[in-house]
């Protein structure tokens, strides 16, 4: 088939087009393939391109064809397998490309004597075991540097294990048993091996009974000083549950979330193994020209899965049109039934929430970068008809629960970037509960006193979270102070509450300014307004959670003395309970997972 000099004569091709499944490849006047997309009916697939575009990025496409090329195949799952080969080969302008196509990373557990723990990436031909994928070699490298505290592995290459003649410093810090030089037996080190699995198990709450009975055992025999080893490594393997656990999982599923705003798409990738949280990645893939965030969802699970390990769940932001043949592909792949849920509910909806959240800060941070933030900056500018870009801009907020505890926040952005180390917060006493403007009030002259006294710069812009009346308190707090030079600007929520409705207050004007939801400007303030939001919350959650602290348990119907003896016992005090998570407390002898749940509500809130 020749590719034609002006347009593609499409009416003459689809007549003759197969209606079976296969593969098509759009070629433009060059003869370089511009997409390669897969159909179960090649002719109804292939027709729609030209007789409705989706969007601008279709449009252009369809435009620029002069020839397309089919192959066709026996099922949609093979056509599936043969559209990622060629995606792969051919990296089409127009399809979801991924960047980042390396091979994952795994933990390596050596089948011998005495095993090894090591790094391990590629073909895993090596006899042992082997625990992953991880996101990233960072996360592997983390994880083998909290086993070594906990379990005395060796994690030495095999050339400097067989050298030794005596041990070397992990041994004097108490972080190997020194097998190389026979400090230890086969079976002792079995032990420490079969702990390490069991925790790369999901199964660290056995781990944590037996060490529990050690210590009480070595406290009745008054070997006082193993005891206190032991409770330390309670303490610090408890410690590492707290950032590792997924709450109410035991098995293995993935979670993929994107988000996209301003041309930038991102893939957060969240791997969960045996109930831990292995971490994630975050992925920015070519999106060519702009693509539907359930279509990017369907070339990432092709281009990522088809060949390599798959969890028997996977969590999606966005439901992909092919999510059948999907599921078909991969089960057969992996030998076993592959589920892709885009609705999940409880703790599951709860973790692909906190994924979609990771893709939107991910991509609010790519925006962020140099350029486009002077882009932001400029805008905002323009907007506000300042005589210059603010090059430090300061947004204060106020939280707090039915006016208890109140806490006020200050952020602090330089150069439209956020600036962390100047953010502070104050804990407002002495006010009438409620009272936003008193509060307000006194975290403006404690900020800007010490300013005033030399412990900071003052801002160009100020941002108040609120309207008119926030606007005046500051207003009046500036002017009492006699600072010059700062712009005042009140954001206040637009109708409902919804974003991009906002309402920009400035100093003499009756009329807020209201900019398009579009508006880089709009954008520059949502971000700061709602950083300063999200650290006044922390701040306040903080405060709270230290009040309740002091006889939380005694308040818990169904904790006893013995109970609350066990728990206090098993996570070293109230201040390790506090920092515990659901999963965590459910494992403790006599506790239900309503009363885990209870307990931890005591410590954090209903949140």
């Amino acid at each position: 088939m020749s590719i034609a000099e002006d347009t593609f004569d499409h009416r003459t091709f689809l007549r003759n087009l197969t209606q079976g499944p296969g593969v098509y490849r759009m070629l433009n006047a060059q003869g370089e393939v511009m997409y390669v997309g897969k159909a179960k009916n090649l002719r109804r697939r292939v027709s729609s391109y030209f007789t409705r575009a989706s969007n601008r990025r279709i449009a252009s496409m369809v435009g620029q064809i002069r020839d397309i090329e089919i192959t066709a195949t026996h099922t949609e799952a093979e056509a599936l397998l043969l559209e990622n080969t060629l995606i792969k080969e051919q990296k089409p302008r127009y399809n979801v490309l991924l960047r980042d196509d390396k091979s994952y990373p795994y933990l390596f557990l050596s089948d011998e004597a005495f095993p090894r723990l090591a790094f391990h990436r590629g073909a895993r031909k090596a006899k042992g075991r082997y625990f992953g994928p991880y996101p990233s070699a960072g996360a592997v490298r983390e994880t083998l540097q909290l086993l070594q505290k906990l379990f005395p592995v060796r994690q030495c290459e095999d050339s400097y294990y067989r050298n030794r003649s005596r041990p070397c410093l992990q041994y004097q810090i108490d972080r190997c048993t020194a097998p190389c030089v026979g400090f230890v037996s086969e079976e002792v080190y079995a032990l420490d091996v079969r702990d390490t699995e069991l925790f790369l198990e999901g199964k660290a709450s056995d781990v944590v009974e037996r060490w529990v009975d050690k210590m009480e055992t070595a406290a009745e025999s008054l070997e006082f000083e193993e005891a206190a080893h032991l409770r330390d490594q309670i303490s610090a393997l408890r410690r590492v549950l707290e950032k590792q656990y997924v709450s109410g999982e035991r098995g293995d599923l993935d979670i993929v979330a994107v988000a996209t705003e301003g041309g930038v798409a991102c893939v957060q990738l969240f791997y969960v193994r045996q109930g831990r949280n292995l971490g994630n990645k975050a992925l920015f893939p070519r999106t060519g020209d702009g693509a539907e965030p359930s279509e990017i969802v369907s070339a990432f699970i092709a281009q990522h899965y088809l060949g390599k390990p798959v969890p028997q769940f996977i969590l999606v932001s966005d439901e992909p049109d092919d999510r059948t043949v999907l599921e078909e592909s991969l089960s057969r792949q992996a030998e076993r039934k592959v589920v892709i849920q885009s609705r999940p509910r409880g703790e599951r909806a709860r973790w692909l929430q906190m994924a979609v959240d990771n893709a939107k800060l991910a991509v609010a941070s790519r925006l962020a970068t140099a350029g486009n933030a002077r882009q932001r900056l400029d805008a905002l500018q323009d907007a506000l008809n300042l005589p210059d870009p603010p090059a430090r801009m300061e947004c204060f907020d106020i939280s707090h629960t039915q006016g208890d505890q109140t806490v006020a926040s200050c952020v602090v952005f330089v150069d439209g970037a956020p600036s962390k180390a100047d953010y502070r917060r104050f804990n407002i006493r002495g006010i009438t509960a409620g009272d936003d403007y008193a509060a307000m009030r006194q975290a403006l002259e404690r900020r800007y006193k010490r300013i005033l006294a030399g412990e900071g710069k003052l801002p160009d812009l100020l941002l108040i979270d609120g309207g008119q009346g926030q606007l005046k308190t500051a207003s009046d707090i500036i002017a009492e102070l006699g600072i010059k030079g700062v712009q005042l600007l009140g954001v206040a929520k637009g109708p409902d509450r919804r974003p991009g409705l906002e309402q920009l207050f400035l100093l003499g004007r009756t009329e807020p300014l209201i900019l398009t939801p579009d508006s880089q400007a709009l954008h520059l303030v949502q971000q700061i307004r709602d950083e300063a939001h999200r650290f006044a919350i922390t701040g306040h959650r903080q405060r709270r959670a230290r009040a309740k602290t002091r006889s939380v348990l005694e308040d818990i119907s169904g904790i006893g003395p013995k109970r609350r003896a066990r728990l206090l016992r098993q996570f070293g005090g109230l201040q390790g309970l506090a920092r515990a998570g659901i999963e965590d407390i459910r494992t403790v002898e006599g506790i239900s997972d309503k009363l885990a749940r209870e307990i931890y509500a005591a410590f954090h809130g209903n949140q």
